[in-house]
């Protein structure tokens, strides 16, 4: 298969020469029907002559003669039976009788009769011109004649100047298409590199068509289009990194998940298969078992319940019901339970009195997912404080480095040196979800290996501001 230069080379050439040959051959013929209607007429115009020179002078074959010397032309007299009377060549003694001859005919019909034919006398083509005259009352044909070979000779120097001239053109075509088709080759190899180092993904590669605006176009086309295919590369690079990133998130909650859950139902079957195997056990240590076994189990159902409150949670499919209650009271409530579970730890409580207009389920489960946060992740005493209208849950624990504390509110996610705490990751991200609820987001302030501070905002939620809401 043909490349486009090679192509466009061929049939420019051949177009070229295609239309510069039939110009020629149309040239050709046109210039030889111009010169022989020159011929014709110059003829004719030296019978009108050859007439008036023999006016007053009945000797034709002296006149004939003279007038061949001095125009070249053979001149022939015939009278009106055909015969040959003069003749500035030949003798007329040999001639045919020329009545039969087309000119002759057509010079009786006509002012001029002319033909061209073969001369089997002299042996070449003539073109002749007759014309009918009346001489001293005797009606004579005067007929001049000259030879093709003479008339063509400067039809033949034409031709062969227009022959260099044509072989010239077709030269110089070739050179000027050569060079265009160069020009389109440079130009379609900057396209098939480009295209091929777009190919291998290297999107910052350069093109340059420099000769023709069509490939032009067609680079600044493809520049656009791979501006679009590095964005999506980009998209896509973005996508997958995001994707590897849920995944691992996925498979270390599931590793967490397998952990937390391999150590209560451990314990369950442990308790479990000893009271199996010994009926007679005792009283209290059977009490004892059992209220492992509850315990664990709780434990599980506790960790099953923040998994499916989460994706609730996610996928907006729970409501909140909201209700007035003193926002302090159930604080304290909150802390007063955490206190049970932490013996050998402070939690300060600092409250004001504050009226809120909320969900009240759903801002325990904040409280008390914030307490126990910070007291899991702090050896030091915690603090709850509601006042000028916000609520701080302060711990002076290992704190959370910069780099991830937006990250602390993502589902799953856990800070790295607390990997293997039996943790989650689902506690803030349940915060967030809850407060987003209420129209208020959760704001962490925290200095690595100082501690944190995890509050937010109660104006959406308290009472007044609800009052003033629904009054309108």
């Amino acid at each position: 298969m043909l490349k486009i230069h090679q192509l466009f080379f061929i049939q420019f050439i051949a177009l070229f020469i295609g239309t510069l040959l039939v110009a020629s051959i149309i040239g050709y013929l046109t210039l030889k029907s111009l010169i022989l209607e020159h011929s014709t007429d110059d003829l004719k115009n030296a019978l009108v002559l050859f007439e008036e020179y023999l006016e007053d002078d009945s000797d034709l074959e002296k006149h004939t003669k003279r007038f061949h010397h001095l125009t070249g032309m053979r001149i022939t007299i015939v009278d009106d039976d055909g015969k040959v009377v003069a003749e500035s060549e030949m003798g007329i003694e040999d001639m045919e009788n020329h009545a039969n001859r087309v000119e002759i005919m057509q010079a009786g019909k006509e002012e001029f009769g002319t033909a061209l034919r073969y001369s089997e006398t002299l042996s070449t083509d003539f073109l002749y011109v007759a014309k009918r005259i009346d001489l001293q009352g005797d009606a004579i044909t005067l007929r001049v004649s000259d030879s093709m070979e003479r008339i063509m000779a400067s039809f033949t120097t034409i031709t062969s100047r227009l022959t260099f001239a044509f072989l010239f053109f077709i030269i110089l075509a070739t050179i000027i298409s050569y060079k265009l088709s160069r020009k389109i080759q440079d130009d379609v190899t900057q396209l098939i590199t480009y295209l091929d180092q777009i190919a291998n993904k290297n999107y910052k590669a350069v093109i340059k068509t420099r000769h023709f605006s069509e490939f032009l176009l067609i680079s600044l086309q493809l520049k656009n289009m791979v501006k679009k295919l590095s964005s999506r590369e980009k998209q896509k690079r973005k996508y997958t990194a995001k994707l590897r990133l849920i995944n691992k998130q996925r498979n270390d909650i599931l590793s967490a998940i397998s952990h937390e859950f391999k150590n209560p139902i451990a314990s369950i079957m442990g308790y479990a298969e000893t009271l199996y195997d010994d009926p007679d056990i005792n009283h209290k240590i059977r009490k004892k078992f059992l209220g492992k076994i509850l315990s664990n189990s709780e434990k599980i159902t506790l960790m099953l319940d923040r998994l499916s409150l989460s994706v609730k949670l996610e996928n907006n499919d729970m409501n909140i019901k909201r209700v007035n209650f003193d926002l302090c009271d159930l604080s304290q409530e909150v802390v007063q339970n955490l206190a049970k579970k932490y013996k050998n730890r402070t939690i300060d409580y600092q409250c004001e009195k504050t009226l809120v207009f909320a969900d009240k389920t759903t801002i325990e489960m904040i409280l008390i997912n914030l307490v126990d946060n910070a007291m899991k992740y702090s050896e030091e005493d915690v603090s709850v404080i509601i006042a000028d209208n916000r609520l701080h849950v302060i711990d002076r624990g290992i704190g959370i480095s910069t780099s991830e504390l937006e990250k602390v509110t993502s589902k799953y996610y856990r800070v790295e040196k607390n990997s293997w705490d039996n943790s989650l990751g689902l506690g803030l991200a349940i915060v967030s979800y809850m407060l987003n609820m209420h129209e208020t987001t959760l704001d962490i302030e925290s200095t690595l290996g100082e501690g944190s501070d995890f509050g937010f905002d109660l104006r959406p939620i308290l009472k007044c501001n609800m009052d003033e809401k629904y009054d309108q």
